[in-house]
C-alpha cells in the first residue's frame, strides 16, 4: 500500500490551506475556553487520584493538550490526562517512583509514534467492544474505590494500589470518617447532576468545585484542601528533565510502556471517531498516533502525566462550536493562563470536591447500559467481558488487556473455523446449479467436495476429515476439490493441501482443484504449489473440472513391465 503525504499531515495544516478566517477563530475560541473551564478541575483531580500532584495534571493538559491538537489527525480532538490512566499511574508511582513513571511514559510515546508510522491505526480499532467495555468498566470501579479517602474524609496515610488490599485498608479506616467531608462531596454531586440535567451547557464541574470551595472557607469545614495536602501550587512551568535511564529499568517499565500506549492509541482513536461522528468528517488515525506519542514525550519531559484524546471534553468542545485545531490549542492555552493566575487560589480547592468530580467521572466511564447490553450477547462474548473486567478490577490492567485480546482472538477462530465447511456432494447443493444432489452428475470413480470458508490453521481439521472418510471405502481414481467459495488460504492450509495431496498420489488418485480464487491462486504459486500432471491439475470451474476428470478416466491405464 503506497503512503501518501495526507496520511501523516496534520488536520491544522490542512486547515491553513484551506482558509482559516476571523470568524473561525472567534468561533474556536469561544470553544476552547469552555473546554479549558472544564478541563481545570478535572486535570488537578485526576492528577491527585492517579497518586500525583495537581499541577501534573495541568502540565499534561497544557503540553500534551497542545501538541495533540496542533499536530492530530483529527480536527477537534482534545488531549489531556484521563481516567482511563488512572490505575496505570497510581501502580508505577507507587513501585517506581515519579522518574519511572516518565521513563515509562517516554517509552510508550516512542511507542505510539513507531505505531503511527508503521500505520497500525486501523488495526487498534479491531480490539472487541466486550474488551473495551470490561476495562473501561473496570478503570471505573476502581476509580470509584481510589476515591473513597477523600469522599469520606478518611484519615489514612497511604492507600494501597490493589484492590483488595485497598478495601481492607478503607474499612479499618472507616472510623474516622468526616461527616463535613461527606456531606461537601455529596452537595457537589448533587450539583452536578442539577446542572447536567437542567443546564446541560453549563461548566458543572467548575461550579461544582466553585460551590465546594467557597462552603469549605465561608462556612470553615474541617476538610482536606489542596493546599493542606500538597502545599501552594506553582505558578510557573517546568523546565525539562530527563529521567534516569538504564537497560534494567527499561525492561522492568516495558509492560507498564506498553499498557500506556495502548490505552493512549485506543482512547484516542475512540474519542476520534466519537468526534467524526458528530461533525461528519474523518480523522487520520496514523497521525493522530504520531500525535499522540509526541505529545507522551514532551508531557513526561515538562512534568506531565500520560495523555490521551479525551472523550467526553472532545464532545464538549464539538457541542461550543469548535471548527478547526485551534480550538484545542487555545483550550490549553488558556489552562495555562488559568493556572498561572490562579494558583495561589486553587489551594484552597477542597479534596472532597475533587473526589465528587471523579466520581461523576466513574459513573460516567462505567457505561453501564453498554455492560448490561453486552450481557444478553452470545456467551463467548460475555466471557470475555466478564473476564476482562475482573481481571482489571483484581488483577491488573495489563494482564487484563493481554488476556482479554488472546481471549478475543481465540474466540474469533473458533467462530471462523465454525464457518469452514468441507462437504461431499452426496449432501450438498451449489448455487452454480439447479440439481439437488451434485453426486448424479459425478461419472464413476469420481468423488468431489466443496471447501466453504478460508482454510486457515484453524480450520484445516476439515480438510483431513474428509480424507479420513476415504480409508474404509477406498479411494477414487479423480477427487475434484471445489474452491470457488475459498476466499483465502494460509501457510497452514498450504501444508494441509500438500498432505493432501501426498496420500491422494500414493493411492493413485488425481485431486483436480476448480475455481480458485485470486488471493489462494498466489498463494499457491508462491509456495511452489503447481500443477503436475496425473497428481494435481487446476481447473476454471467445476464444468471444466468434470471434463479434465472425463479426459483422466478415459486414458489406458499404463501396463507395468516384467523385470
Amino acid at each position: 500500500m503506497r503512503v501518501t503525504r495526507s496520511e501523516f499531515e496534520p488536520k491544522l495544516l490542512t486547515v491553513w490551506r484551506e482558509g482559516y478566517g476571523l470568524g473561525q477563530l472567534r468561533r474556536d475560541a469561544v470553544a476552547g475556553l469552555t473546554v479549558a473551564i472544564v478541563a481545570l478541575p478535572l486535570a488537578m483531580a485526576l492528577a491527585i487520584a492517579s497518586g500525583a500532584a495537581p499541577e501534573k495534571g495541568l502540565y499534561t493538559a497544557i503540553i500534551a493538550g497542545f501538541l495533540i491538537s496542533a499536530l492530530g489527525g483529527s480536527r477537534v480532538q482534545i488531549g489531556g490526562p484521563t481516567g482511563a490512566f488512572i490505575p496505570v499511574v497510581f501502580v508505577v508511582i507507587e513501585r517506581h517512583g515519579y522518574d519511572g513513571l516518565v521513563l515509562a511514559t517516554l517509552m510508550a510515546g516512542v511507542m505510539l509514534l513507531f505505531a503511527g508510522w508503521a500505520r497500525l491505526g486501523a488495526l487498534m480499532r479491531y480490539v472487541p467492544q466486550p474488551v473495551v467495555t470490561g476495562f473501561t468498566a473496570g478503570i471505573a470501579v476502581i476509580i470509584f474505590s481510589s476515591q473513597l479517602r477523600d469522599l469520606f474524609g478518611l484519615q489514612m496515610a497511604a492507600v494501597p494500589a490493589e484492590f483488595g488490599p485497598k478495601l481492607v485498608a478503607l474499612w479499618q479506616a472507616s472510623p474516622t470518617i468526616n461527616l463535613s467531608a461527606l456531606g461537601l462531596a455529596l452537595t457537589c454531586i448533587g450539583v452536578i447532576v442539577a446542572l447536567r440535567t437542567w443546564a446541560p451547557k453549563w461548566p458543572a464541574f467548575l461550579i461544582a468545585v466553585l460551590v465546594g470551595t467557597l462552603a469549605a472557607n465561608l462556612i470553615d469545614l474541617p476538610v482536606e484542601t489542596i493546599g493542606s495536602r500538597f502545599g501552594e501550587l506553582p505558578g510557573t512551568m517546568p523546565t525539562i528533565a530527563m529521567p534516569m535511564v538504564s537497560l534494567e529499568r527499561l525492561r522492568t517499565l516495558l509492560p507498564d510502556a506498553f499498557t500506556i500506549a495502548f490505552l493512549a492509541g485506543i482512547e484516542s482513536l475512540l474519542s476520534a471517531v466519537v468526534a467524526d461522528g458528530m461533525t461528519g468528517r474523518r480523522h487520520r488515525s496514523n497521525a493522530e498516533l504520531v500525535a499522540q506519542g509526541s505529545a507522551n514525550i514532551a508531557s513526561a519531559l515538562f512534568g506531565g502525566l500520560p495523555a490521551t484524546g479525551a472523550i467526553a471534553r472532545t464532545a464538549t468542545n464539538v457541542r461550543a462550536g469548535a471548527q478547526t485545531p485551534v480550538a484545542g490549542m487555545l483550550h490549553a492555552l488558556f489552562v495555562l493562563i488559568f493556572m498561572l493566575a490562579l494558583a495561589p487560589m486553587l489551594s484552597y480547592v477542597p479534596l472532597a470536591a475533587l473526589a465528587a468530580v471523579l466520581v461523576i467521572v466513574a459513573w460516567g466511564m462505567s457505561e453501564m447500559e453498554r455492560f448490561k447490553h453486552l450481557l444478553r450477547a452470545p456467551v463467548g462474548d460475555r466471557a470475555l467481558l466478564l473476564v476482562t473486567f475482573v481481571l482489571t478490577v483484581t488483577v491488573d490492567l495489563t494482564v487484563a488487556i493481554e488476556v482479554g485480546v488472546v481471549m478475543a482472538a481465540l474466540l474469533f477462530m473458533h467462530r471462523m473455523a465454525n464457518t469452514v465447511e468441507v462437504e461431499s456432494h452426496s449432501s450438498a447443493t451449489d448455487g452454480e446449479d439447479d440439481d439437488q444432489d451434485m453426486r448424479v452428475r459425478l461419472p464413476p470413480d469420481v468423488e468431489a467436495f466443496r471447501i466453504t470458508g478460508p482454510l486457515f490453521f484453524g480450520a484445516t481439521s476439515h480438510l483431513e476429515d474428509a480424507l479420513r472418510s476415504f480409508r474404509d471405502t477406498g479411494y477414487p481414481k479423480v477427487f475434484i476439490l471445489r474452491t470457488r467459495l475459498m476466499p483465502m488460504v494460509d501457510a497452514s492450509g498450504v501444508n494441509t493441501l500438500e498432505v493432501f495431496t501426498a496420500q491422494l498420489r500414493k493411492a493413485g488418485t488425481l485431486l483436480i482443484l476448480s475455481g480458485l480464487q485470486a488471493q489462494p491462486q498466489r498463494v499457491l504459486a508462491r509456495m511452489g504449489m503447481t500443477e503436475k500432471p496425473g497428481e494435481l491439475v487446476f481447473a476454471r470451474d467445476f464444468e471444466h473440472a468434470l471434463a479434465m476428470a472425463q479426459a483422466h478416466l478415459q486414458r489406458p491405464t499404463p501396463r507395468r513391465t516384467s523385470t
